[in-house]
């Protein structure tokens, strides 16, 4: 029997983070739901850590599907405000408007990283 032959790196790379993106975006969820504890991990001012999140989220959801950025930061956008959304549930977290907006600071920061990544690679 013949190897197949692999797909092209290109679509490994985009398949790999595909995987990074959907782990992340749970990492992120499961932060968000658990009670805050000193050793969590904090930037030191909540709001640092919302955008830093979600520009992660939007770099690596605007690299893993390329032709879907507008998709994928709605997407995104959607998604914070479901985290809020569940907090509010919570008897230890608090649902913020101000989180909300910083989830939605952090997008277009990724999505501009993710451009220039993609142009350096464009270029190669």
């Amino acid at each position: 029997m013949a190897d197949m032959p692999l797909p092209p790196a290109t679509d490994r790379f985009e398949r790999v983070l595909k995987g990074v993106f959907a782990l992340t975006a749970l990492v992120v969820m499961v932060l968000s739901l658990l009670p805050l504890g000193p050793e969590a991990p904090s930037l030191g001012w909540d709001k640092a850590n919302h955008m830093t999140a979600f520009a992660l989220l939007a770099l690596l959801g605007c690299r893993a599907y390329p032709n879907r950025h507008i998709a994928v930061l709605t997407g995104l956008l959607a998604y914070g405000g479901l985290i809020e959304v569940l907090q509010s549930f919570t008897g230890y977290r608090l649902a913020e408007w101000a989180d909300l907006l910083a989830d939605a600071l952090g997008l277009p920061v990724g999505w501009v990283v993710a451009r220039w990544l993609g142009g350096l690679h464009a270029r190669r």
